[in-house]
């Protein structure tokens, strides 16, 4: 379903995620509408590309995909220069998996959203419908939806991620349509809301995240800050969160000016400030990826700052794109495991 108000020319937002083209993980499902309304035209030129040969997936990206969203205003001219000379450039990463679990797809009316929503399932290799597992909540990018809440992974592939040489431990993930709106309360549409009293829920009822076993969060950009304020907003529903390149803005003049519909208000962007409330993460296990090149590694380092001892910040050499995302994704999610996953 459409979101009204964010389409490709209402709502250009730094935290424009690539992704691969959707579709459910190995084990099929009844197939979902995404919610496509906030997915800006030409993204093939950017999105990852990933193949699934033997167990090994390849990325590709390159300085045209960083031109893209210079000539959309997206991202800032440098970002280009970036990727011409190198700053960009980090090694590409070939993600080792084992033979997907299964994972299905469908649908729920919201009525957080006022919409109907798509979400994905997916379990881990050697597990399947109504065991109980610990659960990743996985938030998807701007311009994206539950098929695509990854970069270059389907979620059942994501799960079956070889890590250092060994499996991730066991755990369920689910994707869900959350609309262009950076996760946060708008009028009418509440994707928080939305995860909270309706996903989650729907979740436990199959076993997955069911009290004891836990849940965690984790996003990419406009994913990234949500994760990062679902941990804040409800530290005690998530056991640990996981933000890749999060889309952090450190004034609501800036983001408003980048992206007039990530937030309803100035009041919201002060309610969900990711680095206002990071005090809320003390008990909460932390960890924050971002590249030194991303237009947003200034809100990063704010963050870093006001994030509570022990979280983890990785500041590292790349950019907001594809490549950066997807070398980041084994180690987001083995730090989820290891505080979801008894070990």
């Amino acid at each position: 379903m459409s979101d009204p108000g964010t389409g490709p020319d209402a709502d250009p937002a730094p935290g424009a995620d690539p992704a691969p083209d959707g579709g459910t993980g190995p084990g099929g499902g009844t197939s979902a509408q995404p919610d496509a309304g906030s997915r800006p035209p030409g993204w093939s030129r950017r999105r990852v590309l990933a193949a699934g040969i033997g167990g090994v997936v390849v990325l590709a990206a390159g300085a045209t995909a960083a031109l893209d969203l210079v000539n959309r205003g997206v991202l800032p001219g440098t970002s280009v220069l970036d990727a011409i000379d190198g700053a960009c450039s980090i090694p590409a990463p070939t993600l080792h998996t084992a033979a997907p679990g299964p994972a299905t797809s469908s649908t729920f009316h919201s009525a957080a959203r006022n919409r109907e929503v798509g979400y994905t399932i997916a379990y881990p290799p050697g597990h399947s419908y109504g065991d109980r597992l610990p659960l990743v909540v996985m938030l998807h990018g701007f311009g994206g939806n539950h098929t695509d809440a990854l970069a270059g992974l389907t979620p059942a592939q994501a799960l079956a991620l070889r890590v250092g040489g060994r499996p991730l431990p066991p755990m369920a993930m689910v994707t869900v349509d959350g609309g262009g709106g950076y996760w946060t309360p708008h009028p009418g549409d509440d994707p928080m809301a939305m995860v909270v009293d309706e996903l989650i829920p729907l979740c436990r009822g199959l076993g997955l995240g069911r009290p004891p076993l836990p849940i965690g969060v984790m996003g990419i950009s406009m994913g990234g800050f949500g994760a990062l304020a679902f941990g804040e907003q409800h530290p005690s529903l998530f056991r640990a969160v996981a933000a890749i390149s999060p889309a952090v803005w450190t004034s609501y003049a800036q983001a408003r000016a980048a992206n007039a519909g990530a937030y309803a208000s100035a009041a919201a962007f002060a309610r969900y400030d990711a680095v206002t409330h990071a005090a809320a993460l003390a008990a909460t296990p932390v960890r924050v990826a971002a590249g030194t090149g991303d237009p947003f590694a200034p809100g990063v380092r704010a963050l870093e700052a006001a994030l509570p001892r022990g979280s983890v910040v990785d500041l590292s050499k790349g950019c907001h794109d594809g490549a950066f995302f997807v070398a980041q994704e084994p180690p987001s999610l083995a730090f989820l495991a290891d505080h979801l996953v008894a070990g």
